[in-house]
């Protein structure tokens, strides 16, 4: 209408405003996960952590249909009494958020590790860990071998270990995943594996000093189950 006030223009800066600030929230979160520092050295991996039994743990709802399962350790428990102890030295610290960074993390190092990527595996490994996978990726390319490696579903993720020596904390994330894997040999003879599924467990332990700039946590230790 001419000369009228504007209504609609005012309505849609509304809504762009806010869609700007919804997106800054959300982009604008650091999980630890997020790009390839150098390595920081750890002080005590593996042995700091703690177990506990998976029925002491609280599980979680999966985030969303067909999402992974999410278990995190009650309270009282040595682990979580040792989250607490962590996000008291870094108040950003939260258990939900870093599973979020874990889960891309295993996705990121299994699939670096089967292309024989060292660059990006480089920025998520402690050195010790970094060395033991180069060695394995070195002797697949001198037997002529190739890996494929997919990670079809994650499952569950769950803190299962957890401590803090002074500012140096560890957390161990439990993945239920099902993956393909295979190896080839020259001519791409099967070496090993099939185009089956398989459930996977692993148990990953991952360590940061809270008290550095990087916000990385590094895998320092892998078993399976």
């Amino acid at each position: 209408m001419s000369g009228g006030f504007p209504v609609d223009l005012i309505l849609f800066a509304m809504v762009a405003a806010f869609l700007v600030l919804r997106l800054r929230s959300i982009l604008g979160r650091r999980t630890g996960f997020e790009r390839p520092p150098a390595p920081l050295e750890p002080q005590a991996p593996g042995e700091a952590a703690r177990t506990i039994d998976t029925t002491a743990e609280e599980a979680a709802e999966p985030r969303a249909l067909g999402g992974p399962a999410r278990r995190l350790p009650a309270p009282a428990s040595p682990p979580g009494q040792a989250l607490a102890r962590i996000r008291s030295v870094d108040p950003s610290f939260d258990p939900n958020a870093f599973l979020d960074g874990a889960e891309s993390a295993f996705r990121m190092i299994v699939t670096a590790f089967a292309a024989g990527d060292r660059e990006t595996l480089r920025g998520l490994l402690s050195p010790d860990v970094f060395a033991d996978f180069t060695a394995a990726i070195a002797a697949r390319e001198q037997a002529g071998e190739t890996q494929r490696t997919e990670v079809v579903a994650m499952r569950e993720s769950a803190i299962v270990e957890a401590d803090l020596r002074g500012t140096y904390a560890t957390i161990g994330v439990r993945f239920v995943t099902d993956q393909i894997n295979i190896t080839t040999g020259p001519g791409g003879v099967l070496v090993a594996g099939s185009e089956a599924v398989t459930e996977t467990i692993d148990i990953w332990t991952f360590a940061r000093d809270l008290n550095a700039a990087d916000p990385t946590w590094l895998l320092v230790a892998t078993r399976s189950e």
